[in-house]
């Protein structure tokens, strides 16, 4: 039987409405005698605290909540249950509001799985020193300042130099963030379960255009090959820095993992990917492998 340190409920500090779904879920959770704290406005370090001590967070709204929330109890081990209050919600695993009930049930019988998820780990070193530093989930993405300038970038792969790209963005994700803006810029789905980095350059001009996949244990170096503008760097959505001449950012696997709470069955990321990218598609009413 689980001994209920304490669940944390997050809501989305930018989407005002989650915060009274925040209020009837930890009000739930106190009803059944769990220990509960709830934000409706946060950061790291306000909550930072709290979640090291928490059996499990639970955050609302759609996918941007469950990486804010992810990036903050990866560090932890405190696993995230997402409740869904967003567009796409791919990240999450309850539905909404009027399923909280439900899922919890479900929680408090231990019907429910842990998954883990590779995230990233990148410094950006400045004046030869390794000055700033963060974790993305999603993707590291090194881009121009504004929409179509294109910009220069030499890359290396293990210390070695791979290529210079010419493109509007680079973008450096997880098996989490093939799914997300590296997707949408042609790049290849991969399973959540895989440990590689991937590399995508958006809108690639007269230089390597195609994706490559890396195993875990690669080092990605980046650095401006030409002064064209302000170069960015950005973790998850998130600005981290602005490059200089003379900068780099350093990609690895992050030491930690964000972890899921999951009650779906454990192949469910191709159903729940396809039934978004093709939502008018009928399904099937039987597997094939119901006629063998």
């Amino acid at each position: 039987m689980t001994e209920w340190h304490s669940v944390g409920v997050l809501a989305h500090p930018q989407r005002p409405q989650t915060a009274p779904v925040a209020e009837r879920v930890a009000a739930t959770l106190r009803a059944r005698g769990i220990p509960t704290w709830v934000y409706s406005r946060w950061d790291e370090e306000t909550i930072s605290a709290q979640v090291a001590q928490a059996n499990f967070v639970v955050a609302i709204g759609g996918d941007g909540a469950m990486l804010r929330a992810a990036r903050v109890c990866a560090q932890y081990q405190v696993p995230v249950l997402g409740l869904n209050m967003g567009r796409l919600g791919f990240l999450t695993e309850v539905n909404g509001p009027d399923d909280w009930e439900k899922y919890l049930q479900r929680l408090l019988a231990e019907e429910y799985w842990i998954e883990t998820r590779m995230m990233l780990r990148v410094t950006v070193a400045q004046n030869g020193a390794d000055d700033i530093q963060g974790d993305a989930l999603n993707d590291v993405v090194i881009s121009g300042s504004s929409i179509g300038r294109m910009i220069q970038l030499d890359a290396y792969i293990d210390g070695d130099w791979t290529t210079t790209y010419n493109s509007d963005a680079l973008i450096v994700a997880t098996a989490t963030g093939s799914t997300a803006y590296a997707l949408a810029v042609g790049g290849p789905i991969l399973p959540p379960d895989l440990r590689n980095i991937l590399i995508v350059p958006t809108a690639p001009h007269l230089s390597m255009d195609r994706a490559i996949v890396l195993s875990e244990g690669s080092q990605v170096l980046v650095r401006p090959a030409e002064a064209r503008g302000r170069v960015l760097v950005s973790a998850d959505g998130g600005p981290l820095a602005e490059l200089h001449a003379e900068d780099c950012v350093r990609i690895v696997a992050s030491p930690h993992e964000a972890r899921f709470i999951r009650m779906r069955g454990r192949n469910y990321f191709y159903r729940s990917l396809l039934d978004r990218l093709e939502p008018r598609v009928n399904r099937p009413k039987t597997s094939p492998e119901n006629h063998v």
